[in-house]
């Protein structure tokens, strides 16, 4: 998914606010549920939960960069996923991040249902 940087996304230095690449993130992967017609409303027991980041700031952004959201799963396992998520600007990588998502339905841990996981698996 492509990001325009925009004044808003900055400090007052021009550069992206490191908190604002968690939701570049977060963006990127509702974007791979809307796109194949999951929205939270359409089961609100049943979602992904963050359990945990670890983030890796390279390089800085500026207003106006246009940067792409790359994302791969790492593992899968019964009721999680460990996604990697590079930010990059063409080639090069501004951060990186490694999320860890919980799969819980009426506030508990679930297994991941097969077609939620291929929405993850077949990014765009």
């Amino acid at each position: 998914m492509k990001i325009r940087i925009y004044y808003e996304d900055t400090d007052a230095a021009g550069i992206v606010y490191h908190t604002n690449f968690i939701k570049y993130c977060e963006r990127a992967r509702s974007e791979l549920f809307f796109q194949e017609g999951f929205h939270k409303h359409n089961n609100k027991n049943e979602h992904f939960v963050i359990r945990h980041i670890v983030s890796d700031f390279v390089k800085v952004s500026f207003l106006g960069d246009i940067l792409e959201v790359k994302t791969e799963i790492i593992e899968r396992k019964t009721t999680s996923v460990i996604l990697k998520h590079d930010i990059v600007r063409e080639d090069e990588l501004i951060c990186s991040f490694e999320v860890v998502l919980v799969y819980v339905k009426d506030y508990k841990a679930s297994p991941i249902p097969d077609q939620v996981f291929e929405i993850l698996n077949n990014k765009k």
